[in-house]
């Protein structure tokens, strides 16, 4: 059977800015028959995601993700359905998932890896199961309880930098749910405060390329600030991080700003901010939602019942065609996304 498929046609470099060229479209072929314990599935959706800009190294320069290779073909967080099934779990027309989905049309996989969805629990929007039903909304919620101490009725105010992207704008509204009385958001555009504000039920929210970040988030969060969700790293997060209150948490998220520059994870703060952290004892601990798989059921049914009820509210960028991937890609580099960034494959 001839698909389509997307390579790793080049590497942009440990300190390149990604392009739509460093992906490639061939066509390939999978076999026409399947052996015991597979299924071959159609691809509907494919995640977009920041960190997958580590896998475009030689090294990712972490233990848990490895690199793409040159010439084959990429992967990542994938929704399909099932066409042929020798699984015994899994039966034709099945809506499966796989965080390590190929990007081609159709494919023939392990059904032993792969999930069963059930479309009913997220009111028939399959692809939220890649974005606020998924890994992107377990980052958000288990973030929030794990490593930002929200307790409810303790006045807290909680500051989201990457506010308008996929786990961002999910972590504020959470916060919120969890108990925070005030949620503040910084995101690059006049569009996606007025967002954030108007949809999503912040407070407030900053454009960081307008007028100053520091005065700004002085204005809006009066009582200093108790927890931060950092999406992005550099000289936001260190202007948050000066305006900490004694005690607070850091939930560090990712470090966007960062991933084209070749320094560790977590990059490690200037002295002075360094200084400032150690010395108003706030928590800033490496968070990996890997480590907390033994909660992923019960927490993607609390936010399968939120998304029910309302009350968390998901924003996704849709590009059409697997041709356009790699142009995706580059356009949530560039932060040119309003929340989860899917490119739909097929229907």
């Amino acid at each position: 059977m001839i698909i389509q498929r997307v390579v790793l046609n080049s590497r942009p470099g440990k300190n390149g800015v990604p392009v739509a060229e460093n992906f490639r479209l061939e066509q390939s072929t999978v076999a026409d028959t399947i052996q015991a314990g597979q299924v071959r599935v159609r691809t509907l959706y494919l995640s977009v995601d920041p960190y997958m800009r580590c896998r475009m190294n030689e090294d990712t320069g972490s233990d848990y993700l490895l690199p793409w290779q040159l010439s084959e073909v990429a992967d990542g967080g994938g929704i399909g359905i099932v066409e042929e099934s020798k699984h015994s779990n899994l039966a034709k027309g099945d809506f499966v998932t796989s965080f390590n989905w190929p990007w081609q049309t159709v494919a023939i996989l392990d059904g032993s890896l792969l999930q069963k969805l059930v479309p009913q629990l997220v009111n028939g929007h399959l692809s939220h199961f890649l974005g606020a039903a998924g890994i992107t909304g377990l980052t958000a919620l288990l973030g929030v309880r794990e490593k930002g101490h929200v307790a409810v009725g303790a006045n807290q105010t909680m500051v989201v930098s990457g506010a308008a992207g996929a786990c961002g704008s999910l972590a504020g509204q959470i916060g919120r749910l969890e108990g925070c009385s005030r949620v503040v958001g910084i995101a690059g555009t006049d569009e996606k405060c007025t967002i954030l504000v108007q949809e999503m039920g912040f407070d407030a929210a900053i454009n960081y390329k307008k007028g100053n970040v520091a005065e700004q988030l002085r204005e809006l969060c009066p009582g200093g600030v108790d927890v931060y969700f950092d999406n992005v790293g550099g000289d936001i997060s260190d202007t948050v991080i000066s305006q900490r209150n004694q005690n607070s948490h850091i939930i560090l998220c990712g470090q966007i700003s960062q991933y084209n520059k070749d320094v560790p994870y977590p990059p490690p703060l200037p002295p002075d901010i360094e200084k400032i952290r150690k010395e108003r004892n706030i928590t800033r601990e490496r968070f990996l939602v890997l480590n907390y798989m033994d909660k992923q059921e019960a927490s993607v049914l609390q936010l399968c019942q939120w998304i029910q009820e309302g009350k968390l509210k998901a924003r996704e960028t849709v590009v059409e065609g697997l041709a356009n991937i790699g142009a995706a890609f580059q356009s949530m580099m560039n932060g040119g996304n309003i929340g989860k960034q899917i490119v739909s494959v097929s229907k």
